[in-house]
């Protein structure tokens, strides 16, 4: 079988469990009918769409898989990122002491799927909001502003994000 025939049928195929895996979540139901209808419309999906959901240019297993361990602490730091940045932004709108500023930076990051995840990690952190996300170039809006330089400007806002994500997706 053809490297790219083989990887056409990789991408179906987790595309198909995924749109099945959500089918059961979503219909709670056991029934033969149920499971073999969630089974044949997933096929079905998959084999139109699945180019959509995992894109032919991401054609390595570390593009799109994960490492689980590294993902769990990445997972983990958000959580803490989030909660410490709802701190800061709330004793700055209390003090008075904003500046936001929409900055331009780009992330090193490879993958297309490792800079979605950052782009939204940045979102949920409070204070950042990102605009736009644009190959590798993100603009973010940030609400707590120190600089205008934009490499020191993406440092600060990614932070450690960035560098977390290159493990789970390296």
């Amino acid at each position: 079988m053809k490297p790219d025939r083989a990887w056409r049928l990789i991408r179906m195929s987790i595309t198909a469990l995924v749109l099945y895996a959500l089918w059961l979540v979503f219909t709670a139901s056991a029934d033969l009918f149920s499971l073999l209808t969630g089974a044949v419309g997933s096929l079905a999906v998959a084999a139109l769409t699945h180019g959509q959901f995992i894109a032919g240019h991401e054609a390595s297993l570390r593009s799109f898989a994960p490492r689980p361990l590294a993902l769990a602490g990445f997972l983990a730091f958000l959580i803490y990122s989030m909660y410490a940045s709802s701190f800061a932004v709330l004793a700055a709108v209390i003090t008075g002491r904003i500046s936001p500023r929409v900055v331009h930076f780009r992330t090193r990051l490879n993958s297309d799927l490792a800079r979605m995840v950052i782009a939204n990690a940045i979102t949920l952190t409070p204070g950042t909001i990102t605009l736009d996300l644009n190959d590798d170039h993100l603009t973010v809006h940030w609400l707590l502003a120190t600089t205008r330089h934009s490499r020191a400007a993406g440092d600060l806002v990614k932070g450690r994000f960035e560098e977390r994500l290159k493990r789970v997706w390296s």
